[in-house]
């Protein structure tokens, strides 16, 4: 396994990830828990910031919400109680429409919009089971940002409850947000 190695082969639960150190930085799937250690590089902190501050500024005033990492979104499957939550992520960035879906521990469901931007340790992570994960839970849109090759991959969800083909986009394009019909991301801005 990648650098994002797992803390044991034992399955865990919200109630036994809420435990561990609030330094160290957890990922549970399908309760197993994956360590998100090392600290991101300065170039994904670099367009993590960029795409915070874009969003926030269309945000304003709008009911819907950007988180940025570390922030927990709890992913309960229908026979699991708060507590036996055995998915729990940190996405790079999270949009989140729907309030009833925010608590003090962060949200609980699936949020509208999801970004990772991926690293060598969590390439694999993000472009598969990630990617399934945030299908099967109803993720509307789903962006994987490649710092190194400045592209960024988007993915709708369809009326099918299936990712569609993904939109690729490339330094010098631009992004409409398609949960936002009036909302777009200038790319030159974000990889500058």
């Amino acid at each position: 396994m990648s650098e994002s190695a797992q803390r044991s082969e034992q399955l865990f639960t919200y109630q036994d990830y809420l435990t561990w150190p609030i330094n160290e930085r957890w990922e549970l799937l399908n309760g197993r828990a994956y360590n998100m250690t090392p600290a991101p590089s300065r170039r994904h902190q670099e367009i993590s910031g960029q795409l915070l501050t874009l969003f926030n500024n269309y945000l304003k005033g709008k009911t819907c919400r950007v988180y940025a990492a570390p922030f927990d979104v709890r992913l309960p499957q229908l026979q699991e109680s708060a507590e036996q939550t055995s998915t729990v992520v940190q996405p790079d960035l999270v949009v989140v429409c729907d309030k009833t879906k925010l608590d003090h521990l962060g949200c609980k469901g699936s949020p509208d919009l999801v970004v990772e931007i991926t690293s060598p340790s969590t390439f694999q992570k993000d472009l598969k089971e990630k990617f399934i994960l945030y299908e099967r839970v109803g993720v509307q849109e789903y962006w994987i940002v490649y710092p190194e090759e400045n592209t960024i991959c988007v993915f709708h969800l369809t009326p099918e409850g299936k990712y569609s083909r993904p939109e690729v986009y490339t330094e010098q394009d631009s992004i409409m947000v398609g949960i936002f019909g009036d909302l777009t991301i200038e790319l030159p801005e974000v990889f500058a």
